[in-house]
């Protein structure tokens, strides 16, 4: 069994040797008025939304890769989703709504589109091209809130460590003996 003392200088080394560096936790002003409860569950929300939002983004992406007909992308495609399909049952449950104010998805009926009725693809393409941009900047947008409300929490927890407690489960009255 490895101390805490040494399993931190483990990965401080592989730090130094990788280049890598944790980011320090920053309060976000703009969080600074939520309650603990209340920043958990915006926290929550971002989450779903980008689990959402990454989900519509890979089938934009699977998409524009089979309307391109790029022979290595297609076998790519075949890889990627077989691979998913056996490693990943419990996305198959995912929530993809969320109460976010969120923007709406971009034109995402581009995605069954089979031709532009001009009869190339170009049109197709360049739908999709702009939805899978549209799609990316939204996440990223999302990412930046999610660390935003991560580093919060962190702040809040390092500043009074019994906080993180209360996110524990509490056991019953009953078992604790409390009549």
């Amino acid at each position: 069994m490895q101390t805490t003392a040494t399993a931190h200088r483990r990965r401080s080394e592989q730090s130094r040797r990788t280049g890598l560096r944790r980011q320090t936790a920053r309060r976000a002003p703009e969080l600074a008025p939520l309650a603990l409860d209340q920043l958990r569950a915006y926290r929550q929300d971002l989450i779903q939304e980008e689990s959402r939002v990454s989900y519509w983004r890979r089938i934009l992406q699977a998409r524009l890769d089979l309307a391109l007909g790029d022979e290595t992308s297609l076998e790519r495609l075949r890889t990627v989703l077989s691979a998913h399909q056996q490693s990943s049952r419990r996305l198959a449950t995912a929530p993809v709504e969320c109460d976010l104010d969120s923007p709406p998805l971009p034109d995402l009926a581009v995605l069954w589109e089979t031709q532009s009725g001009a009869g190339d693809d170009t049109v197709i393409v360049e739908r999709l091209t702009a939805a899978e941009t549209q799609l990316s900047a939204y996440r990223r947008s999302l990412h930046a809130r999610l660390d935003a409300a991560t580093g919060e929490l962190i702040s809040r927890y390092r500043d009074e460590p019994a906080l993180a407690l209360r996110s524990l489960p509490l056991p019953h009255e009953a078992e604790r003996g409390v009549a």
